[in-house]
């Protein structure tokens, strides 16, 4: 932008924009909690800062006679008290709503951001930005250390669509299609969101982690693979494959500055139809299984998968009210149909060490999701990790065989919930 009055929805903006719904809401949710109650007064000042600094953000969704598009909007964005369950509806389509709110509630600030403009890695950025501001006004200085700053004037890299840049149509596809296992739980009536977040030593994690030769993601999804196992295991579930949708930030593999939305899903899966798989196993199998698919060669190949859609003569021809009735059929089909559950970690958040004593923690809420009744997200700040289990249903069993699985190991675990 930031003179742009106008620009183009990116490839997984597209699709999100057509199957968000009072469930499927497409908002995800940033938090950090505070050592001192929130000064209402003073964070909206710093939001009206630095939303200048985000001209991309500040954006309204419209429609057009094939695809949604982002408009500047001439709104300014307003801070909200937190009343509901996080990650709720929101009128995202309304004249002069944001694609994102700020709330705040005694000591927490949450931001909510929908994925049809921006991903985990673009959310930390501006959270980031967010408190910077906050603290600077309250009198408080630090060193930015890479955070954007209010004044400064935003790159035309930030704006990119970085899955259009990459796509190269003479790449072959590549697909691979089962039909996963899901949860058979119960549904909460609308509105309701369930949370249960696990607090842990990060030092510890990643002590197992290494000790066993593979990444701290790694290590937690094959937690993951091993609980769901033995969930289908225990109460005699019809064995069916188990795929994790594990989302992948390519922002340092192809050098990009973008603000948008810029990662691809990884799928491994384990058949429990093959036979049990010790813990040892799914640790090697998913450790392999990532170096394999995280290449730049296979990237680009789903690049190129995910935005070759979007370019066919049918899709740019059909009016826009028939891709909002199409898409999220296809997505439950072809999308949510082909993974059991969804693991995001953001990896770890860090601030200015003069800012450190004055936030206690992040958190990070997946978006709730029809398809996938349950999905699991993570950060770390400081000294410990946040694993946080959101949830459409009242069930617990997944999260307490998870837990369980960690506390066994010898690693300590504090559970948080909001039911």
């Amino acid at each position: 932008m930031p003179n742009k009055k106008w620009f183009k929805l990116d490839t997984a903006g597209k699709m999100y924009s057509s199957i968000k719904s009072s469930r499927a809401t497409t908002l995800f949710r940033l938090s950090a909690d505070l050592t001192e109650l929130i000064d209402p007064e003073m964070l909206q000042l710093a939001l009206d800062h630095i939303i200048e600094r985000f001209p991309y953000f500040n954006v309204n969704l419209r429609r057009g006679v094939f695809w949604y598009y982002f408009e500047s909007n001439e709104t300014p964005p307003q801070i909200e008290a937190e009343m509901y369950y996080p990650c709720m509806y929101m009128r995202i389509k309304k004249k002069g709503v944001h694609p994102f709110r700020v709330l705040y509630y005694n000591k927490k600030v949450s931001l909510e951001f929908s994925h049809i403009i921006t991903d985990g890695s673009g959310a930390v950025v501006f959270l980031k930005a967010l408190l910077f501001e906050y603290f600077r006004l309250k009198g408080i200085e630090s060193t930015d250390e890479g955070i954007f700053r209010f004044g400064d004037e935003p790159s035309p890299d930030e704006i990119e669509d970085a899955f259009g840049k990459h796509y190269n149509e003479n790449i072959p596809t590549y697909s691979r299609r089962v039909r996963a296992f899901h949860f058979p739980f119960k549904r909460e009536k609308k509105g309701v969101y369930n949370v249960v977040t696990g607090i842990v030593p990060v030092a510890d994690v990643l002590k197992h982690s290494r000790l066993h030769g593979v990444s701290l993601t790694e290590f937690l999804s094959a937690v993951y693979f091993d609980a769901i196992q033995e969930l289908m295991e225990k109460n005699g579930f019809k064995k069916k494959p188990i795929v994790l949708n594990i989302p992948v930030n390519l922002r340092k593999m192809f050098d990009s500055k973008t603000m948008r939305n810029f990662f691809i899903s990884v799928t491994p899966m384990i058949d429990p139809r093959l036979g049990r798989y010790t813990f040892e196993e799914i640790l090697k199998y998913v450790h392999h299984f990532m170096k394999i698919t995280v290449d730049e060669k296979y990237v680009l190949q789903q690049i190129r998968q995910n935005v070759m859609g979007e370019k066919t003569f049918f899709l740019r021809v059909v009016p826009l009210f028939l891709k909002d009735l199409i898409m999220p059929l296809v997505y439950r089909l072809y999308g949510e149909g082909n993974y059991t559950t969804g693991f995001s970690n953001v990896g770890a958040i860090k601030m200015p060490k003069e800012l450190e004593d004055h936030i206690e923690r992040f958190e990070l809420y997946p978006p709730p999701s029809v398809g996938n009744t349950l999905k699991v997200t993570a950060t770390s700040y400081k000294e410990s990790l946040y694993i946080s289990f959101g949830s459409l249903s009242r069930d617990r069993r997944v999260e307490q065989l998870y837990f369980s699985k960690l506390r066994r190991m010898g690693i300590p675990v504090k559970i948080e919930t909001n039911i």
